[in-house]
């Protein structure tokens, strides 16, 4: 894996975390501005995804094994994404909570993605 791309991920995310968590503290639901910042942060995941895939399809392997690397990449791909559908269901401040858990949730899946590559 791209460590740099881990790196920023990780940090976007928790950006991400921050700025949901400051409209929560404000009593304010998600507003479009909370979108383009999940899209940035999805797209990020989309691009790790792709490295992932391309790296396995080498023939280069995770330390802790090729089943346990995929499910995490999938979900890491999956998780702003979903959080940001459950916050348009929920246009209050626990939609952006839920965003900004959905962040902390990815920057988590980061480090855990790069102990599984084992750079």
């Amino acid at each position: 894996m791209l460590d740099a791309l881990t790196v920023v991920t990780a940090v976007a995310a928790l950006l991400l975390t921050a700025w949901c968590g400051w409209a929560a503290y404000r009593d304010q639901p998600t507003k479009d501005w909370h979108f383009i910042g999940m899209a940035v942060v999805s797209l990020l995941a989309v691009v790790q995804l792709v490295v992932g895939v391309v790296q396995l399809a080498r023939g280069e392997q995770p330390e802790q094994g090729t089943t346990i690397f995929v499910a995490y990449l999938l979900g890491a791909f999956a998780c702003v994404p979903a959080a940001g559908f459950m916050s348009l269901a929920e246009r209050t401040r626990w939609g952006s909570i839920t965003v900004a858990a959905g962040g902390v949730v990815l920057a988590v899946l980061e480090v855990r993605l790069y102990d599984i590559w084992g750079s």
